[in-house]
Formats: C-alpha cells, sequence, structure tokens
C-alpha cells in the first residue's frame, strides 16, 4: 500500500458499553486498505478514513494541530448512539499521514484509497486534516465513480479556497486544483460553496469564483427569511448532478459552535442553519461521500468541536438510513 498509509486501530474506540450494541464504538469493524483484496461492502456502509496532516494549513498561514483531527473524531463518536433501526457496521479504514510535510504524496495516497473505497461499494468518510483534503478526496472519487459522471462540490465555508499554490498546494488552494483536474479529464468544474463571507475573501477569489461560474450563497443568505430562496437555489444545483461530494470546513461555523479550528471567526454560521440544506441533499440521493476539514482539537474547548463534526456525520448517516 501507499507509503503514508496508517492501518486503522481499534484501541482509539472507546464508550459506554451496553448490551445490544447501541453504540458506534460497538459496531465498528477495521479495514486494512494496505491489503491485496478488501471486503466488498454488501451495501453502501460508511467507511471512515483519515487525512492525518496539517502541512497544508501550515502552508498557507495558519495554525497548525488540524494533523489530530482525525483521532479526536473518532474519540467523539464511538461514544454516539447507533440509529433507531439497531447495531450497523461502521468501517474504519485508518489514516493517510503526512511525517515529513510532503503534502502532495499524502494527497496521493489519499486518492488512491478513496477510489478503493468507492469502487468495492463503500460511502467514504473523509476526516481532515486541512482543507487540502477537498482536492485530494474529490480526485479519488472522480477516479472511482463511472465515467461520464456529472460530479459537483458543495462546500460550506466561510472561504472561497480558490487562491493559486504560491508555488505548492496548500489548504487555501483545494477548489483551484479541483478545476484545473476537471479540465484535465474532460469533467465539467461544479462547485457551490456555501456561506461564503465578503470579510473572509480578498476581491481576486471573488473574480475568480465568477469566471469559473461557481454557484456562490453567502452567508448573510442563511437566515430565516432567506432559506426559502437557498434551498431551492441548492436544488437547482443538485438536480444537475448524478453525484455529489459534500466537504464541510468547520471554520465556516460561528466560532461559539467551532473553536477549536484552523481559523476560527465569530461571523460564521451556525448548526441551525446548516441542517435543511443537509436535509435537502441527503433528500436528493445523490450524496456519495463526504468530509470535514480543519478539526484542529489543539485549540478545542471540551471537544466542542469534534463533537460538531462527529454530530454532522451521524446525521448524514442516520438519514442515509446507513444506521
Amino acid at each position: 500500500m501507499h507509503p503514508t498509509y496508517s492501518v486503522p486501530e481499534l484501541s482509539i474506540w472507546k464508550g459506554r458499553a451496553s448490551a445490544d450494541q447501541a453504540y458506534l464504538h460497538e459496531n465498528i469493524r477495521l479495514l486494512d486498505l494496505g491489503a491485496a483484496q478488501i471486503k466488498a461492502a454488501t451495501s453502501l456502509q460508511p467507511a471512515l478514513l483519515g487525512y492525518a496532516t496539517d502541512a497544508g494549513v501550515s502552508r498557507n498561514s495558519g495554525r497548525p494541530g488540524a494533523a489530530e483531527g482525525p483521532r479526536a473524531l473518532r474519540e467523539v463518536f464511538g461514544r454516539m448512539p447507533v440509529g433507531k433501526g439497531g447495531a450497523q457496521t461502521l468501517w474504519d479504514a485508518g489514516n493517510f499521514v503526512c511525517p515529513d510535510g510532503e503534502l502532495e504524496t499524502t494527497q496521493e495516497g489519499f486518492s488512491m484509497g478513496i477510489t478503493r473505497l468507492i469502487q468495492n461499494g463503500y460511502f467514504p468518510l473523509g476526516i481532515g486534516g486541512g482543507h487540502d483534503i477537498a482536492y485530494a478526496h474529490f480526485k479519488g472519487l472522480a477516479a472511482g465513480l463511472k465515467q461520464g459522471t456529472r460530479l459537483g462540490i458543495l462546500n460550506l465555508d466561510a472561504h472561497l479556497d480558490l487562491r493559486k499554490p504560491d508555488p505548492l498546494p496548500h489548504s487555501g488552494s483545494p477548489f483551484l486544483q479541483i478545476a484545473a483536474h476537471c479540465a484535465e479529464i474532460g469533467m465539467d468544474f461544479k462547485y457551490c460553496c456555501l456561506g461564503v463571507r465578503r470579510d473572509a475573501n480578498p476581491r481576486e477569489l471573488w473574480d475568480r469564483a465568477r469566471a469559473l461560474n461557481v454557484t456562490l450563497i453567502e452567508r448573510p443568505q442563511l437566515s430565516p427569511d432567506t432559506l426559502p430562496e437557498v434551498l431551492q437555489t441548492i436544488r437547482g444545483f443538485v438536480d444537475g448532478l448524478d453525484a455529489l461530494y459534500l466537504t464541510i470546513d468547520l471554520d465556516g461555523f460561528a466560532s461559539a459552535y467551532a473553536p477549536g479550528v484552523s481559523a476560527p471567526s465569530p461571523m460564521g454560521f451556525t448548526p441551525e442553519n446548516i441542517l435543511p440544506i443537509l436535509d435537502v441533499l441527503l433528500k436528493s440521493k445523490k450524496l456519495r461521500s463526504a468530509d470535514v476539514a480543519e478539526l484542529n482539537p489543539a485549540y478545542d474547548r471540551d471537544s466542542q468541536t469534534a463533537v460538531l463534526a462527529a454530530g454532522l456525520f451521524h446525521r448524514i448517516l442516520s438519514d442515509r438510513g446507513l444506521f
């Protein structure tokens, strides 16, 4: 397997014991992507895959610590209950790490891991790590899906992340890299950024977003008065797709809800803003994979941000009927 791959560890999964496997940690199974063959999923089963690096954050002048995000999320996710459908399997496929700062090598490995999960019938849940996870995730997803699939991205984020590599790629450049990759493989670049803020992006990035025909939903639009129009915009975006990749940058949330991120701000959105949007995506039946990015436990309070990220995963999987 790829040299940056680290096999999953059962010891990290802990929590309350039950007689009927009522908690997620009691339903974990390990999936070693380094094996010559891996078990094919009998249904669209969820598989966690960590992106344990903050090298891209450091390159983008952010505060380090997100490399520990995958560990922090697993620690709180395992304590959550299984849904009303009863015990279901949650696969842990391990991490891709970056011990030497060679971000591009880690991205290559993570992409290969996502492709392998997709081709074997799993629903990947990526755990960052910096938001440079998005380039690696999209590239792996595109390679794993049937050729000609109309694949789009919905990014919940304060930032457009359309910066140019300078000269190396970083956590602020993934969607410009994706646009270039789409051009290389003959795929339309379909990108919606939801929650983007005027105080968090220079004019250059707004101009680039318009040039790339990005669907933009700004933070002030996520109010109760304008939510119906936002949901209609999202439905229109999703209607033109066959498959959807959801990426959630936790620094898009207000720091009152997500203090443990690489770039916190009190001006972000709230969980209540986001849940109706998740419902639209889930009802579309087109969501094919998802991830969270920028979880930085070094700055978290009482695991608050990790619990938020795990709660988002729990809602996605519960509403998809996976558990």
